[in-house]
């Protein structure tokens, strides 16, 4: 029998109505083995809101609140300060937001939660889209990518705009923790909501999560995507604590950029030009985290 290498409790129910391979459903699977049973949750309009609160049932095996698009930020401050009134400061404060609840219209409350210093975890599960409405663009959609608001068609070629870097934008605020995590690799996930559970102070998770209907891949590919996201060089996995970056998942040499790209409906327009491009910024932004990671 194969040894288990994640905790057996399910605080997701099963029979939920998420996609078949829906990235953000492993994630909130995930987190949740790592933060535990004594974890409050506050969910912002996202995917999560339709898997979660169908009425008149609920996914989660705890509690949960439904808030604005805008306001996780806000709302996990307002939790965080409500159980310490109550002397319940053992109890986990998780906001869980998709990409463009966080890097678009709720950046605001984010960045107000971190200069706070709210004890609490902000997730942002990242499907690079604002999928729940119909697959339009967010801040968080990488560069060329296909939606429904950046369409291919005559001179249009996806998206203009480099994806958001919320990762630099978190890191200005001096958070006590953050990290990059990948709903395929389980291992790391749960060792780092583990590690954030066991922290004090404002944390924040980027974590990928592929969706196939969005990024145009067929449901049992979730994984395999995911793994070329980061074995790539896309989406590389590391933490920062106390200032100090350290990359989680060492590659000895990165997969050629097309792996992913060619799997993906979203990028099938893309050019080996277009590409290559790509490939080298990837190959550059690779490199300038190994230098960072090395400084004393």
């Amino acid at each position: 029998m194969a040894k288990l290498t994640l905790p057996p409790v399910e605080l997701v129910r099963s029979g939920h109505s998420a996609c078949p391979g829906c990235g953000p459903a492993l994630a909130m699977r995930y987190l949740l083995k790592g933060t535990g049973e004594r974890t409050v949750v506050s969910v912002p309009a996202s995917c999560w809101t339709i898997i979660a609160t169908g009425y008149p049932t609920t996914a989660l095996r705890l509690p949960m609140i439904d808030t604005p698009i805008e306001a996780t930020g806000a709302s996990i401050s307002g939790l965080r300060a409500a159980l310490d009134a109550l002397h319940m400061s053992d109890v986990q404060v998780v906001g869980f937001a998709g990409d463009g609840g966080t890097v678009d219209i709720g950046l605001q409350s984010l960045s107000g939660m971190l200069e706070r210093r709210t004890d609490a975890l902000y997730v942002m599960y990242d499907n690079e889209a604002y999928m729940n409405t119909g697959i339009q663009r967010s801040g968080s959609t990488p560069e060329g990518a296909w939606t429904t608001t950046t369409p291919v068609e005559g001179m249009a070629r996806g998206k203009g705009e480099p994806k958001k870097d919320i990762m630099g934008i978190v890191l200005a605020h001096h958070p006590v923790y953050a990290a990059t995590l990948n709903v395929a690799y389980p291992e790391d996930f749960l060792r780092k909501a583990q590690k954030a559970a066991s922290l004090k102070g404002p944390r924040f998770f980027h974590v990928l999560a592929p969706c196939p209907p969005g990024w145009k891949f067929a449901s049992d590919q979730t994984v395999q995507i995911g793994r070329l996201a980061t074995d790539t060089g896309i989406f590389p996995l590391y933490e920062v604590e106390n200032g100090k970056l350290r990359v989680t998942r060492k590659l000895g040499q990165l997969k050629p950029v097309r792996d992913y790209i060619k799997v993906q409906g979203r990028f099938g327009h893309l050019t080996d030009a277009e590409i290559d491009t790509v490939e080298h910024e990837v190959q550059a932004s690779w490199a300038a985290l190994l230098q960072r990671e090395a400084r004393p």
